[in-house]
């Protein structure tokens, strides 16, 4: 095992600071207001007790088993995960099929997404997030010799897609197959896949999902009640109406923290799918744009850190840190445009902020992963083996 000198030591490279202390910032900024999007719907709900901190004691708790996690998966290399890929993937697989198991999985809301643990709950869909994201980057790394080969790079591909999707979508999370499916088709062309085979991709990815709206009355109707959620305010644009009322009424500096009206049981899901819209309300143009930097920051921050991988010809280092940009990137991209009215109703939270015990695991994992990359870049960079 190497032994740092003491020269070493003192002249060691140290983390991304910047990196750290944006994602501290958007944990503790979500924590404030998981808190005040949930007062009212905590003290309304018999579950709850009607304790009003009791989504927030939660969240809290959330986080502390997240950065655990976290600061225990900084301390694994980056090669690790490369030999374990394929493992992770299946394990996710199995995750996806157990939740589908009548008397396993629990379904709330007429989706089954979650599996009970006792004390909290598991969604399988985070995870496979994850673990498809350190999979398609090991996936392209072995297969870089065959990128122009379309039965050999993307016909396998595919069909492992194919299983996810399937799976997914029997729960259903078309979501979380959106995110999948964006890391999975960026990742092999950042990994260099032919032209033609990703324009084909792109094209199928395309019909696909026309296919899936036209052939699912609930999506249609999503689909509906986006273009013109006034038409039906009190049916299918309900609670994007209510965003929409959310964001008008924040205006430039919002009305207050804690003072949004819509939180009060008006608009569904607020501390979860649609935080975005009260801290619209609340913090107004000025909270929502400050969190689309950080954001932009964090994505910025992963291409840079991939890109410097790749000078060190750590190919799956590179891909990976660029795919968990990507994942973070179109996850906070597609719930801002949903919040906005300018996509179609999606189950998915904003990353690292709404309330959810397996999303902020997994965002704080990818995240770690993330920074480790970049410490063993910098350990390079100074000439110890990373």
């Amino acid at each position: 095992m190497y032994m740092l000198s003491n020269r070493d030591k003192i002249t060691a490279p140290t983390y991304d600071q910047g990196l750290l202390w944006v994602t501290l910032m958007l944990l503790g900024f979500g924590l404030v207001m998981v808190y005040s999007a949930s007062i009212t719907l905590a003290e309304a709900d018999k579950a709850t007790g009607h304790q009003s901190t009791y989504y927030a004691v939660r969240h809290a708790i959330y986080l502390v088993i997240a950065l655990l996690a976290g600061f225990v998966t900084f301390q694994i290399p980056t090669r690790f995960w490369q030999k374990v890929a394929p493992y992770l993937f299946l394990a996710g697989l199995v995750l996806l099929i157990m939740v589908l198991i009548p008397g396993v999985g629990r379904q709330v809301n007429g989706s089954q997404r979650w599996i009970p643990l006792g004390f909290a709950t598991l969604q399988p869909s985070e995870l496979m997030k994850l673990f498809a994201t350190i999979y398609v980057a090991d996936y392209t790394v072995r297969k870089a010799a065959f990128m122009d080969s379309f039965t050999k790079s993307f016909l396998p591909m595919l069909a492992v897609m194919l299983v996810v999707g399937f799976l997914l979508l029997r729960e259903p999370d078309f979501g979380a197959f959106a995110v999948i499916a964006a890391i999975t088709i960026s990742v092999l062309w950042l990994g260099g896949i032919n032209g033609r085979i990703f324009a084909g991709l792109v094209v199928l990815l395309v019909i696909g999902v026309v296919m899936l709206i036209m052939s699912s009355p609930y999506r249609l109707q999503r689909i509906v009640g986006f273009m013109d959620p006034w038409a039906d305010p009190f049916g299918k644009g309900y609670q994007l109406s209510h965003a929409l009322i959310a964001f008008g009424r924040g205006e430039w500096l919002g009305v207050g923290l804690g003072a949004s009206v819509e939180k009060l049981l008006y608009l569904p899901e607020a501390h979860t799918d649609f935080l975005l819209a009260v801290i619209a309300e609340e913090l107004g143009f000025v909270g929502v744009a400050a969190v689309g930097l950080l954001f932009a920051w964090i994505v910025m921050r992963a291409f840079a850190i991939g890109k410097e991988a790749v000078a060190y010809e750590r190919h799956f280092s590179a891909l990976l840190a660029q795919g968990i940009g990507i994942w973070i990137g179109v996850q906070a991209i597609i719930n801002m445009g949903v919040n906005m009215g300018l996509l179609p109703t999606k189950g998915l939270t904003l990353p690292l902020l709404s309330f959810g015990g397996s999303a902020i695991v997994a965002n704080c994992i990818a995240l770690a992963v993330l920074l480790r990359i970049d410490w063993e870049n910098r350990r390079l960079a100074k000439g110890v083996p990373a």
